[in-house]
């Protein structure tokens, strides 16, 4: 069943990409609001209505410490510079439409998400959360978005 709903999560992510405009033109978008990409990723690609940033862990501003020492407070903060980024494409946590969720300590899933609830409190968007080993500089959660600017 599990594998089923991948396949179809998978075919409907193929779908959305195809109905793009074939004139459209990718644009990579950035913001100083936010710590800079290190090394070769963007922090935002923009493909017709659809804008995909890349995934976003709880650094400062400067991306030369990690802030929060807890699950909360680094999920708010990386909440924050999603936010910043979505503003710096005149869009907001509203136009959302997929969400992934690393973290390293699944244990800490209900803390999660209880902060990911205060920030998609109504229509949240699909999600997946995955469990994994590591994630730079030793945080907790990292979590990457894709949203949707209505035409």
């Amino acid at each position: 069943m599990i594998i089923k709903r991948v396949a179809i999560a998978f075919l409907v992510s193929v779908l959305v990409a195809c109905s793009v405009e074939e004139d459209s033109a990718r644009q990579v978008h950035s913001t100083d609001a936010v710590y800079p990409a290190v090394g070769p990723y963007s922090q935002m690609v923009q493909t017709g209505n659809l804008y995909f940033l890349s995934g976003v862990i709880p650094l400062n501003a400067e991306g030369n410490a990690v802030v929060g020492d807890d699950i909360e407070q680094q999920t708010r903060q990386v909440f924050e510079h999603i936010t910043a980024m979505l503003e710096s494409q005149s869009l907001s946590l509203a136009d959302v439409v997929m969400a992934t969720v690393y973290m390293t300590d699944l244990s800490e899933f209900a803390a999660m998400n209880g902060v990911y609830g205060e920030y998609f409190s109504e229509a949240p968007p699909a999600r997946a959360t995955v469990g994994v080993a590591e994630l730079p500089r030793g945080v907790k959660i990292e979590i990457s978005v894709i949203a949707s600017r209505s035409p």
